[in-house]
């Protein structure tokens, strides 16, 4: 690593402290700004560092391996694509550039030269943070159903770009390493006080597939510092606290929510600490990428992952532009192939159709069936031979046992219950009494509810949270309690049914043949 020679382009606010890091390591060679002033002083402190006006000079000197880019945003991609031109590695502050397209360009411009080419997501080097994932992806945190981050102060405030620009870089790029998907709705809200173009206060809502939601709320508005992230799993609750001291900084809670006679019932316990090795981020970022030009590793935040917090960025943009609406992305109908997550498992013998995603710790029994763009959340399981339709949604923590079938359009809340055997036990075989279980059309499972097995649930049911289901129900069937019993008609699209039976969302209507028989009005 003695041999690498890094160029820093841009001596302002993030720049400086870059300069520092690398001079630590010894690998400053050269700094580079358009200011003779800014120069001048840093000569003073650092008197071996060469010191360049012009951008062109350090791209052109043969002993410099790695150009590092702090300067404005708008300037980034020009500057990158020069570097990779003139054979450098290259590191981009956040955001890598601001446009999608040219991210796209410099990742293929790279991977041609086979150059590393890196994003300054910072708080991926943060060592609290590198802990916190690893208790996530070693399932410690169970299924996350939902992550929060606040990144608040009274702080220096920038006139070429707003808040969500300059700071939730660091937030999106936490969650959707956390997640390990990308999300499918964007719905952004925010306030413009100081300039009329320029948002200081902003808040991103995100949906995913797996059926995760995350929230960002970015202020230089704020009375008090806060840089909080919390992360809520089904098994335990994570809060990474960066204005604490570092022995505070990550806690974990091992709150549940429990279920007693289909109601949720709080589970509180005493918090713990964890205790991480403390180091400093920046340095690790900046030794990093060292070793990345060095070995020629992937960074942790290669252009990829820049490309997919600038997705999330443009489409918070947008929202904000547009009054709040509601953004959706990674629709791409032209090339829509399955995804697997890289911790789910598939046997052999699964047939997956295209469009469909499988989500974080599930697992695919072989002989299964899954029609095209189905969701299955996390830690869903699925038996052997099972046949699942087109566009079903299965959520967080559901098992699909052998002899259930799930017709087209079919909703599994988290953390239903299906059934194959009537009569369980433990020291008796029963698994040649298996009892099938269809589950038609556009059905709709609520959360926690229980299907017991052998029964047929009819197209466009709905099923209310935490009911269990002891016999067939009737299509269109709005069934509730324990045992379940149908308390009303629902429509097609999800609408409860008035007593007219005429839709008030859709205006279709519908005729009552008996007390278990509804029809659609043709």
């Amino acid at each position: 690593m003695n041999d690498l020679n890094i160029a820093v382009i841009g001596a302002g606010y993030l720049g400086k402290n870059l300069i520092c890091n690398y001079d630590r390591v010894g690998a400053l060679k050269a700094i580079c700004d358009t200011d003779l002033d800014t120069l001048s002083k840093f000569k003073e402190q650092y008197p071996a560092v060469e010191m360049v006006l012009d951008h062109a000079t350090v791209l052109s000197d043969q002993d410099i391996n790695g150009i590092v880019i702090a300067t404005p945003a708008e300037t980034h991609f020009t500057l990158a694509k020069e570097a990779l031109l003139a054979g450098k590695h290259v590191y981009v502050e956040k955001p890598l550039v601001l446009n999608e397209g040219e991210t796209e360009e410099l990742i293929k411009l790279a991977k041609d030269k086979k150059l590393i080419l890196m994003v300054g997501h910072l708080l991926q080097f943060h060592p609290v943070f590198i802990k916190l994932s690893e208790l996530a992806n070693s399932g410690e945190l169970g299924c996350i159903n939902y992550i929060y981050s606040n990144r608040l102060n009274l702080r220096k405030i920038r006139r070429e770009k707003n808040f969500l620009w300059s700071f939730a870089p660091h937030d999106i790029s936490m969650i959707l390493s956390l997640l390990g998907e990308e999300p499918e709705k964007v719905i952004a809200t925010g306030g413009n006080f100081l300039h009329k173009n320029i948002a200081d206060v902003t808040t991103t809502h995100l949906e995913f597939p797996s059926g995760a939601k995350a929230h960002i709320f970015v202020s230089w508005l704020h009375p008090y510092k806060e840089q909080k992230l919390v992360v809520v799993g089904d098994n335990k609750m994570a809060v990474f606290d960066d204005t604490l001291p570092w022995e505070d900084k990550l806690m974990l809670y091992p709150h549940k929510v429990e279920w007693e006679n289909s109601n949720p019932i709080p589970s509180k316990a005493e918090a713990e600490k964890v205790v991480v090795l403390q180091d400093e981020p920046l340095f690790l970022e900046c030794k990093h990428f060292l070793d990345c030009m060095e070995s020629g590793e992937t960074p942790r935040t290669d252009a990829e992952e820049g490309l997919r917090v600038l997705k999330v960025l443009n489409a918070s943009q947008k929202s904000l532009n547009e009054k709040s609406r509601e953004v959706l992305i990674n629709t791409d109908s032209k090339a829509n192939p399955a995804y697997v997550h890289e911790t789910a498992v598939l046997d052999s013998n699964v047939k997956i159709g295209e469009g469909t995603k499988i989500w974080l710790f599930s697992h695919i029994l072989g002989g299964t069936t899954i029609g095209k763009d189905c969701n299955l959340g996390q830690n869903v399981f699925v038996g052997s031979s099972v046949t699942i339709g087109n566009r079903c949604k299965i959520q967080n923590n559901v098992s699909v046992y052998k002899g259930v079938t799930l017709e087209d359009d079919v909703f599994c809340g988290p953390s239903m219950v299906f059934t194959n055997v009537f009569n369980p036990r433990a020291h008796v075989a029963r698994m040649n009494e298996l009892r099938e279980t269809i589950v038609k059309k556009g059905a709709t499972l609520g959360a926690n509810c229980t299907i017991v097995c052998g029964n047929i649930i009819g197209k466009y049911a709905l099923i209310g949270a935490g009911a269990v289901v002891t016999k067939n129900v009737p299509d269109f069937a709005l069934m509730v309690g324990n045992p379940a019993r149908r308390t009303g008609w629902m429509c097609k699209c999800g609408e409860i049914l008035p007593n007219s039976l005429e839709c008030i969302r859709c205006n279709s209507k519908y005729k009552e043949k008996d007390e278990n028989t509804l029809t659609l009005c043709e």
